[in-house]
């Protein structure tokens, strides 16, 4: 099969890095980062947030091969920052988001999760009646 390994898809072989920078030589205060092991989840997500931000000017990302599992982001910013404090920050707020979704997630599903374990008690209880009265 020509299919790489599952495996392979995440994870990191020795002195494979999971990011690498490279200065882009043709555009002032741009620079190219390759990430490995991930795929489109990631590399969107970051598009999207790296455009939030007042001093990007361009953020976009291509995918080299389907078989590979990386991707590669550019990142141009202006004079007031740079590409790698634009991905730090970018990265830094979707930590942050992540973590509000998880905990509103949390405290949205709570009634649900409960009502759920509520019901599968008076489930059990019903049950337990009906199996006492069915010796009597």
């Amino acid at each position: 099969m020509n299919a790489p390994a599952t495996f392979e898809s995440f994870y990191l072989f020795d002195g494979e890095k999971k990011i690498t920078i490279e200065k882009d030589t043709k555009v002032q205060n741009a620079a190219i980062f390759t990430v490995n092991k991930e795929d489109h989840t990631l590399a969107n997500m970051l598009r999207a947030q790296l455009l939030k931000d007042p001093n990007v000017i361009f953020a976009g990302y291509k995918i080299p091969h389907p078989l590979e599992h990386k991707f590669i982001l550019r990142v141009q910013t202006t004079p007031e920052s740079n590409p790698s404090e634009a991905l730090s920050n970018a990265i830094t707020d979707l930590i942050s988001e992540m973590s509000l979704l998880e905990e509103r997630f949390k405290v949205f599903s709570a009634p649900f999760l409960l009502g759920q374990v509520l019901d599968l008690h008076l489930l059990q209880d019903a049950l337990k009646e009906k199996q006492e009265s069915a010796f009597d």
